[in-house]
């Protein structure tokens, strides 16, 4: 009975204790509602993620850890609640100069945790407020290195220079800075119109450029196309030219063979009889088709005094052939061709022939 008694009476001073009454800490800058300081009820339960500093006569005692606590009345007093949880805090709005004197308006959002309740708790008076002066005044600083095209730019490596900067003054304090993030920048109007128009240049000129470097392609795809075609047709012309010298020695082969087996017949024909009749036959006719032909060729004839004797005509190339093959062997066939070539070089040039009489036709 008497054990149930105090477990009602301690958990009745505890829900006491723990009722939330707003209290405004911090400054301007920085608002937040937090709980009041428990009454000593010699048993208290100490929430998670949450760190009480116990004060003995006034000085520091210990810190209580989350769960079932003892604390002997009138001696131990609650001085300090601290949370372990991460805490964010608005870092309000604050004019800046970059290093190429443009004034800025930037705010942001600073992310932090208490690791040491006890530095927390007596190294700094404030620690939120604190942190956030320090805060601001790490970002000005920061800000005043860094030209307007900069801060833009690198605003990632801004973020992390001034968490350092924090995390460098705030070890004391047990304080460790998490993050901190830009939310807005502001610039001048002025300045927001300049930064447009060099927008709009940056543009036109990537405009151009892209122009330039597509007719520039365009015109060495232009030549490298002129220039295989070029190729392409040489190539052509050569393999024409081949294939015409290849036709034409192919023509004369076929001529020449044409004309060795013409030989050949016409040497095998004048060895049989009456193989002479047929030779001055033949004689006779080319004869009469040379006169024919240059007669249409030129208008001026040189003609023999005896023109219309064909018989002595005939008569003398024979004599002519008979001569050459008596000298001559008449069986291999280079023998008969040359043999007829000269028979026929001495039927236009004949030394018997009387002394030529011009006459002229126009």
């Amino acid at each position: 009975m008497l054990r149930s008694a105090v477990w009602r009476a301690g958990s009745g001073l505890l829900k006491h204790s723990r009722q939330t009454v707003p209290v405004l800490w911090g400054t301007r800058a920085q608002q937040r509602w937090a709980s009041s300081l428990p009454m000593n009820t010699v048993i208290l339960f100490v929430p998670q993620q949450e760190a009480w500093v116990v004060e003995r006569m006034g000085r520091f005692h210990r810190i209580l850890e989350p769960g079932l606590n003892f604390l002997i009345p009138i001696l131990d007093r609650i001085r300090y609640v601290q949370s372990l949880k991460e805490i964010v805090i608005d870092v309000p709005e604050q004019s800046a100069v970059s290093l190429d004197n443009v004034t800025l308006q930037i705010d942001g959002v600073l992310y932090l945790r208490i690791l040491d309740p006890f530095k927390a708790s007596y190294g700094v008076e404030d620690p939120e407020y604190a942190v956030t002066q320090l805060a601001q005044t790490t970002m000005r600083s920061e800000l005043g290195k860094l030209t307007l095209d900069k801060v833009f730019r690198e605003r990632e490596s801004l973020n992390s220079n001034i968490v350092h900067s924090i995390n460098q003054a705030a070890d004391e304090w047990g304080i460790r800075c998490l993050r901190y993030e830009i939310k807005d920048i502001h610039v001048p109007p002025r300045v927001k119109e300049s930064m447009q128009m060099q927008v709009e240049a940056e543009r036109k000129k990537r405009a151009t450029v892209l122009e330039s470097e597509g007719t520039r392609e365009a015109a060495i795809n232009v030549a490298e196309g002129c220039k295989q075609a070029q190729i392409l047709a040489s190539e052509g012309q050569k393999a024409e030219q081949i294939n015409k010298a290849a036709g034409e020695a192919n023509a004369m082969l076929a001529k020449a063979e044409a004309k060795a087996k013409a030989i050949r017949l016409l040497s095998e024909a004048l060895t049989q009889q009456n193989g002479n009749a047929a030779a001055s036959l033949s004689v006779a006719e080319q004869y009469v088709s040379a006169f024919s032909n240059l007669a249409k060729e030129s208008n001026t004839i040189i003609l023999p005094s005896n023109t219309g004797d064909i018989s002595n005509m005939v008569t003398q190339a024979m004599a002519i052939y008979g001569s050459l093959a008596k000298t001559q062997n008449p069986k291999p066939l280079q023998n008969v061709a040359a043999v007829t070539a000269e028979a026929e070089l001495e039927e236009k040039t004949v030394p018997e022939f009387t002394a030529p009489q011009s006459t002229s036709s126009h």
